[in-house]
């Protein structure tokens, strides 16, 4: 499976000429979507969805049961599996991590795929099944780096890619990629937008 990252948490998957899409939200690159045969949305808000650029985009698009989304999409529920674009998809998890005060509550739900890459959305679920690769959130209104370090420990994969840094600067990644490098001991990498992995 070919690994793309796109700005902030937009990731594209391709296998044997298949395209699924992640979070392609209003951050990340419009190539993206360009012959993709399915997107996931993990929660609704923008920087994972960018609604517009869906529905010109006319593709099949996947979202938790409840997101607020102004477009028609085929809703998720928790544990669900099911087939996108031919890629194996098992939801996890169920809500948006905290910000402060509870809030936003909204429906989030982490995609496992085809049993080896999972993609946790504004979450740090935990899955049941091993994860051959993790996308692990770097920076969020909703998170501090002991809690990346921790997830990462958690889940445990064979390799992790650090996505959802459209917020930081050069100097705060370098800090970021510094101690999860360090503290993991995972293959860790950061992927810079439109490298594949």
């Amino acid at each position: 499976m070919k690994i793309t990252k796109y700005t902030h948490a937009c990731v594209r998957l391709e296998h044997e000429g298949r395209v699924l899409v992640i979070d392609p939200g209003t951050w990340s690159e419009p190539s993206a979507l360009t012959g993709a045969d399915a997107v996931l949305v993990t929660h609704e808000h923008t920087d994972h969805a960018d609604v517009l650029r869906l529905l010109g985009a006319g593709v099949e698009v996947y979202a938790p049961l409840g997101a607020e989304l102004a477009l028609p999409y085929t809703a998720v529920r928790v544990g669900e599996t099911f087939t996108s674009a031919g890629f194996r998809v098992r939801a996890a998890g169920g809500r948006h991590a905290p910000i402060y005060g509870g809030r936003p509550d909204c429906a989030n739900l982490g995609y496992l795929v085809d049993g080896t890459l999972y993609h946790p959305g504004d979450s740090l679920h935990v899955p049941a099944e091993p994860v051959e690769t993790l996308l692990v959130p770097l920076q969020a209104s909703w998170l501090k780096t002991a809690e990346v370090i921790d997830f990462v420990r958690a889940v445990a994969p064979e390799r992790a890619f650090g996505i959802h840094d459209g917020q930081i600067n050069e100097r705060g990644l370098a800090s970021v990629n510094g101690w999860l490098g360090q503290e993991t001991r995972h293959r860790y990498r950061w992927l810079a937008p439109l490298e594949n992995g």
